[in-house]
């Protein structure tokens, strides 16, 4: 019995190797495949965060880009102008009482001998609410409306068109920020020019609305788009041509090969130079603003009679060609230093940002078809 189990029963042995052979072969092949796989994933997740860390945080052209855009318009604007309250007090007073104030020092004087050194900052809260609303209205409405028309005018022509691309978004700009300006604009003026007028905002709004009513707010709003919106056209198309030429002629790299620091100081010295500018065209409306700002029913003929077409270009100018370039110098390094903590770049270059919308318009469409 067992030499028929030994002779006529075939061995289990090599069906055995066979296959514990096979299921090492298949094991191993899909070990492989699994490496491979683990090793694409890995480098697709790696070429991911590349792309990733190389995308801006913030999209060109979203709403979150233009809301970013806003509140930089209000650190830039609002803080900027809080800092030269002192400066922008004593011009108003020059403006309203020539008499009194002869000139900038006897001004300081004046206010430092009445009122003190707190005296200098009257009118703060006004300012601060009112010129941070403009800001944000100002540099985030700017980048909307450049965007707009540079898709009107097309890819072909917003290059050639840029400069009145520029003129007409901040002017479109600035007619929206001034409706959020001139109620705070009148509150400032009165609180600064009309002793025991108001302490600050608070009183001095209802107070004001309580006197002339509520359009009485707006009752400066033609003036001050004739002093805002040249000013404006000013800041912003002066500043986009100057940053550009500077990039071209002066600065001996690409502005992308710049660093941050040198961006920042282009985008000062270019704002500083197209706030002298500014101060210049709008000065007579300025004049305008402070007085009909100050005299109860005045008239614009009646503040040209008081002032004089000479006065309206000279009064107070010195004074105000330092505080507004000093101004609008500061408001576009701390508007770009914003711009490049959130990781978008600096505000105009070599490379025009109207070619660079319609660039991406195009991409945009040719995406969706």
């Amino acid at each position: 019995m067992a030499s028929r189990d030994k002779v006529g029963c075939p061995t289990a042995t090599l069906p055995l190797d066979r296959l514990l052979a096979s299921l090492a072969t298949n094991a191993e092949q899909l070990g492989k495949r699994w490496e491979i796989a683990v090793r694409d994933r890995r480098a697709r997740a790696a070429e991911r965060r590349v792309e990733a860390d190389a995308a801006p945080p913030v999209q060109l052209h979203t709403p979150l880009f233009y809301a970013t855009c806003a509140l930089g318009g209000v650190l830039s604007t609002g803080l900027t102008h809080l800092a030269v309250t002192p400066l922008d007090l004593v011009k108003c007073n020059m403006q309203v009482d020539p008499s009194k104030y002869r000139d900038i020092s006897s001004g300081f004087g004046v206010l430092l001998q009445e009122q003190g050194l707190g005296g200098f900052f009257k009118g703060w809260m006004a300012t601060l609410v009112g010129y941070s609303s403009q800001g944000a209205c100002k540099f985030g409405f700017y980048e909307y409306f450049k965007k707009c028309y540079s898709d009107i005018a097309g890819p072909e022509n917003a290059d050639r068109l840029k400069t009145a691309i520029y003129l007409a978004a901040s002017a479109s700009a600035e007619v929206i920020a001034d409706l959020a300006l001139c109620p705070m604009e009148a509150v400032k003026v009165r609180i600064q020019t009309q002793p025991g007028f108001a302490r600050c905002l608070t009183d001095g709004l209802p107070k004001l609305v309580r006197s002339e009513g509520a359009f009485g707010l707006y009752k400066g709003i033609v003036p001050l788009w004739g002093r805002q919106i040249p000013y404006t056209m000013m800041k912003f198309a002066c500043f986009e041509t100057i940053v550009e030429m500077v990039y071209k002629h002066a600065v001996p790299k690409p502005k992308d090969q710049c660093s941050k620091p040198l961006q920042l100081a282009v985008s000062f010295a270019g704002g500083y130079i197209a706030g002298v500018l500014c101060a210049a065209i709008s000065h007579p409306a300025d004049n305008l603003v402070s007085f009909l700002n100050n005299a109860k029913g005045a008239t614009v003929a009646d503040a040209i009679t008081t002032i004089g077409l000479w006065g309206l270009f000279t009064r107070g100018l010195p004074l105000r060609i330092i505080m507004v370039g000093t101004l609008t110098g500061a408001q576009w390094a701390t508007y770009d230093a914003f711009k490049v903590f959130v990781g978008l770049p600096t505000t105009g270059g070599v490379s025009s940002s109207c070619h660079a919308a319609t660039t991406l318009h195009r991409v945009d469409h040719e995406k969706q078809n």
